[in-house]
């Protein structure tokens, strides 16, 4: 599909996916994410029917693993599309340029910081300097647990919610999602299996109340897809923690192609209680974020 094809088709579809009790915020995109041109990302969040959208970037070394761009990329759409756009700030936690990088654009408006998505233990000092940051501007940090690709040893992040309790930790990505189930084989990243209760990230939304869920991309999508059952009771206990996010690299904005309008679909089905998708959707972001409607 073309780039004309696409915006074309987008305002038409936009109204009909639009119509929902509930709008939507979405926590997790990119810019030019796996190349796609920023123009098609505004109009595959609207076609989405997605009222706010906060944009992530990468940090100056690496793109993500998605060949997303950095802070200058997400503050400039954000400037051209203020109504529907925010932005994170975001850096590599283990350079010396981390701080005065990831403060320059707090003191810019960022409203989080990430998505931390690098090569460090998940309670390295490096992630401490992080949740430090965190805590100063009093904003959330979003990491991508991904066993032994990125924040190694999930098993040890409840110690860094306890020694940051004022922070509030975003909980993304494979291994996160993962270990929704007890007892996995950590190097699978996509389980297919019955969820066993008492998960480690089921411990760390119960136990925790700076711990919050991404549902974004195809682990998130998958951890509910994987034992619906299970979904419907996950979803009720932690309602209030969990976050809609998409971090779909379509052109699309619907069908097979395109997680983000999945797990939209996904969400309604699984709690249906119109209260609870406004959470999920809206509200619990909104106030996560102190965003205004």
């Amino acid at each position: 599909m073309d780039r004309r094809t696409f915006l074309l088709g987008a305002g038409a579809a936009t109204a009909a996916v639009a119509q929902t009790a509930s709008p939507i915020l979405d926590i997790h995109q990119h810019t030019h994410y796996s190349k796609r041109p920023d123009d098609v990302l505004v109009s595959h969040q609207r076609k989405m029917g997605i009222r706010k959208t906060i944009l992530l970037p990468a940090g100056s070394k690496y793109g993500l693993a998605a060949e997303a761009f950095g802070n200058d990329s997400c503050v400039a759409v954000a400037k051209k599309y203020p109504d529907e756009f925010y932005f994170f700030a975001n850096e590599l936690p283990d350079i010396p340029e981390a701080r005065p990088v990831i403060e320059k654009y707090l003191k810019m408006g960022a409203i989080g910081i990430g998505e931390q998505k690098y090569p460090v233990d998940a309670d390295s000092k490096h992630m401490q300097l992080i949740a430090s940051l965190a805590a100063e501007y009093n904003v959330p940090v979003l990491m991508h647990f991904q066993h032994e690709t990125y924040n190694f040893h999930i098993e040890r992040f409840h110690t860094m919610l306890k020694k940051f309790p004022k922070v509030n930790f975003i909980g993304h990505a494979q291994t996160f999602w993962s270990n929704i189930s007890k007892g996995g084989d950590q190097s699978v990243l996509y389980p297919k299996d019955k969820v066993t209760p008492g998960g480690i990230t089921d411990g760390l939304l119960a136990d925790y109340p700076n711990m919050y869920a991404d549902l974004s991309a195809g682990s998130g999508l998958n951890a509910f897809k994987r034992d619906p059952e299970h979904g419907i009771r996950f979803i009720a206990r932690h309602q209030n923690k969990l976050l809609y996010g998409s971090d779909c690299n379509d052109w699309e904005g619907s069908g097979e192609k395109c997680s983000g309008w999945q797990q939209i679909a996904q969400m309604r089905q699984l709690a249906p209680d119109p209260k609870v998708q406004e959470k999920i959707f809206w509200t619990n972001s909104m106030k996560l974020f102190r965003l205004k409607a």
